[in-house]
């Protein structure tokens, strides 16, 4: 399987996936750590995948998303954004809504 092929499967088959630098419970950049402790205070369920493990999955999710940088969340399998994005979208109250308009069940910390 190619990491392009890699990659569109955990988009298509997760409703919420994070591409990040270590795992949820173990962030190895401050900017990954960041968009966990939003998903994680929402309350949604996501999938994390490390970059660090695979330069082609590393190289692999900035070419598929044409973003530059890590991490990356998608939602029901479209990109949303690296971690400014996220935190802005999250401090306007628009992740919540979004997690809500894709039928994304949130948390009772939501």
């Amino acid at each position: 399987m190619s990491i392009a092929n890699f990659i569109e499967n955990e988009v298509k088959s997760n409703d919420v996936v994070l591409f990040m630098k270590g795992n949820p419970q173990f962030p190895q950049c401050g900017f990954s750590g960041q968009v966990v402790q939003i998903l994680d205070h929402i309350g949604v369920a996501y999938k994390g995948l490390n970059v660090l493990e695979s330069s082609e999955l590393r190289d692999g999710i900035k070419t598929y998303s044409n973003w530059p940088t890590i991490p990356q969340l998608y939602v029901k399998g479209e990109f949303v954004g690296g971690c400014d994005i996220i935190r802005e979208m999250f401090q306007a109250g628009e992740l919540q809504e979004l997690f809500a308009e894709k039928g994304v069940v949130a948390g009772a910390s939501a």
